[in-house]
C-alpha cells in the first residue's frame, strides 16, 4: 500500500499548476457538514481545482452531520452513475458501507480529511487524502508546554467523540503532557464541544463558573478555540493571561492570532487537500493508479509566523 507526502514545495505546485488534464466527468461530493469553517476552504479548494479542469463537474451535497444521511448521498451518487466520489466523512465507522457500495458499483470513491476506518485495507480504486493527525496536536501540545515553561494547568476542548482528527488530536496531548519537558501541565478538564464556537464558549462559560486555576486551553480546532476566548472575554478576564491552542490556521484563527488572543494554531492545508482529492478522484475515474495514501503536511503557526499563513488563506 503506497504513501504518498506532499511537501511544501509539492503542495505549492499543485496549487499553481497551470497543466491540467481535459475531461469529461462529474464527481459526486458529499461534505460530512457545510457549516464548517475548514471544510468550507476545503470545498473551495476542490471547486477552485474542478474549475481548472475542463469538463469536470462537482455535485456537492451536505450531510449536516448525519452518517445516515451521507450514506444515503453516497447511494444516490451511485444510482446516479457519477464517474468518482469524494467523502469527508461524518463517522469513520461509517466509511466501510460506503466503500463497499462504491466497489461493488465499480466507481472510485476518495476520503478526504477524516480518515476512513477501513484506511488500512482500502480497495482498489480507493484512495485518502489528508494530514497526518500525530502531528497536529504534537505540534500544538509542545508549543503550548514551551510557552507555559513545562508547568500549569490545561483545560481541553475536544471534537466529537466518535471522530478519528477529534480523538487522536486529544491523545497528542496526553502524550505530549506525559513527557519528562511537559509532565508538570496538568489537565483540569476535558469535554467535547463539536468542533463548534458556539458549543465551546458555554463548555467554557460553564469552567469559568468553578473558579478553577488554569493556564491554558488547549482545542482541537480554531472554531473552539474562538469560543473559549470569547467566554473569557465575556467574564472579563483578558485573554492574553492564557495560552489558548487551536488547529487549522482557519482566516477566523489568525485574525484572532493577529489581535493577541489565540497564541497557537496548526495551519492543515484545506486548500492543498480539496485540490488533492479532485486529482486523485479524476485520476481513478480515467481508470489511473494514484497512491492510497496522500498527505499533506500541519505546519505549527505562531504570532511570529502568522503572516505567512494568512497569505496562503
Amino acid at each position: 500500500m503506497k504513501t504518498k507526502l506532499l511537501g511544501a514545495a509539492l503542495v505549492a505546485a499543485l496549487l499553481a499548476s497551470t497543466t491540467v488534464p481535459t475531461l469529461a466527468e462529474t464527481i459526486g461530493v458529499t461534505l460530512a457538514r457545510a457549516d464548517s469553517v475548514f471544510l468550507t476552504i476545503l470545498r473551495q479548494g476542490m471547486e477552485g481545482r474542478a474549475k481548472a479542469m475542463s469538463g469536470l463537474t462537482l455535485q456537492v451535497e451536505d450531510a449536516q452531520n448525519d452518517p445516515q444521511r451521507q450514506l444515503d448521498q453516497v447511494r444516490n451518487f451511485i444510482a446516479a452513475g457519477v464517474d468518482a466520489i469524494v467523502v469527508t466523512a461524518v463517522d469513520g465507522d461509517g466509511t466501510p458501507a460506503m466503500t463497499k457500495l462504491a466497489t461493488e458499483a465499480k466507481i472510485p470513491i476518495v476520503y478526504s480529511v477524516h480518515p476512513p476506518a477501513d484506511l488500512e485495507t482500502l480497495p482498489e480504486k480507493t484512495a485518502f487524502v489528508g494530514s497526518d493527525e500525530k502531528q497536529s496536536g504534537t505540534m500544538q501540545t509542545q508549543e503550548v508546554c514551551r510557552l507555559l515553561g513545562g508547568k500549569g494547568a490545561a483545560y481541553v476542548l475536544m471534537g466529537p467523540l466518535n471522530n478519528h482528527s477529534s480523538i487522536v488530536r486529544t491523545q497528542d496531548i496526553e502524550d505530549v503532557l506525559a513527557t519528562p519537558d511537559c509532565k508538570g501541565i496538568s489537565i483540569v478538564d476535558r469535554q467535547a464541544a463539536g468542533w463548534d464556537r458556539i458549543e465551546a464558549q458555554n463548555v467554557m462559560t460553564n469552567w469559568l463558573s468553578s473558579s478553577a486555576e488554569f493556564d491554558a486551553v488547549i482545542a482541537n480546532n480554531d472554531e473552539m478555540a474562538i469560543g473559549a476566548i470569547q467566554a473569557i472575554k465575556a467574564v472579563g478576564r483578558d485573554p492574553k493571561t492564557v495560552v489558548v491552542a487551536g488547529i487549522d490556521a482557519t482566516p477566523d484563527g489568525l485574525a484572532a492570532m493577529k489581535a493577541g488572543d489565540l497564541d497557537v494554531t496548526v495551519f492543515q492545508n484545506a486548500t492543498a487537500q480539496g485540490a488533492a482529492s479532485v486529482d486523485a478522484a479524476a485520476a481513478l475515474a480515467k481508470g489511473e493508479a494514484t497512491d492510497r495514501k496522500i498527505w499533506v503536511p500541519f505546519e505549527l503557526v505562531t504570532p511570529q509566523t502568522m503572516e505567512k499563513y494568512a497569505k496562503a488563506q
